[in-house]
């Protein structure tokens, strides 16, 4: 009797992508691997955590700049749901705040989306072997700031994207109210953005968060 040799578990990946071009591109360059199965994409992570659950996911291909509810917070509500899955990041941002964002939301792996398509390959297998994964540029950035640390000057204060993206609509002279529209979470969560940024800016009005940001506008607030 003929033995076959079984074939070795495929990785179940989900996409998250609000770009459809780019999700069939990603759809297509995982399902011709013969380690790799996508099993549902999403285009702005609506009810991801239900649909992890339904197709078994084993890892996530997330991107950050979605619409509503960011990559970021995505990542963070899905691991806290599911926390034994994987999530590597796809994003057209490099800088060091959105990276470490999304690790401490939980993300082992960050890739550019100006690399090519072997680069997310080896970062997703890597994420799925358990090891963490920086594309080159975002490892460069990290490492680059590491070494300014070494460096004597002013301090970096460390916003989070979401304080980021209230810091500018407060600076844009918007109400609690109208941040909260537009950002689509609760005014009493804006409030709590707001008095977070003060505090770590040591700021006490809207006039000083606002010269801040004109300050600073060349430094990562977008």
């Amino acid at each position: 009797m003929q033995q076959t040799t079984p074939h070795p578990m495929k990785m179940r990946i989900l996409i998250v992508d609000d770009h459809k071009m780019l999700r069939g591109a990603l759809c297509q360059l995982m399902q011709a691997q013969p380690d790799m199965e996508v099993v549902g994409q999403s285009s702005d992570g609506h009810d991801i955590v239900a649909l992890a659950q339904q197709t078994a996911a084993h890892l996530v291909c997330m991107d950050i700049g979605l619409p509503g509810m960011n990559g970021i917070e995505l990542t963070h509500l899905l691991l806290q749901a599911l926390p034994h899955l994987k999530v590597v990041a796809l994003s057209a941002y490099s800088d060091k705040l959105h990276v470490l964002d999304m690790i401490n939301a939980g993300a082992k792996g960050y890739v550019t989306k100006v690399e090519d398509g072997e680069e997310l390959l080896r970062a997703i297998r890597a994420v799925y072997t358990g090891r963490l994964y920086l594309c080159p540029d975002v490892a460069e950035v990290l490492t680059q700031s590491l070494n300014a640390k070494n460096r004597p000057g002013r301090p970096t204060v460390v916003l989070g994207a979401r304080e980021r993206q209230v810091l500018k609509l407060v600076a844009q002279g918007h109400t609690s109210n109208e941040i909260a529209s537009q950002l689509l979470i609760a005014a009493s969560t804006v409030e709590v953005h707001r008095r977070n940024i003060m505090r770590k800016l040591d700021r006490h009005s809207v006039a000083e968060l606002t010269r801040y940001v004109i300050e600073n506008e060349s430094s990562g607030l977008d």
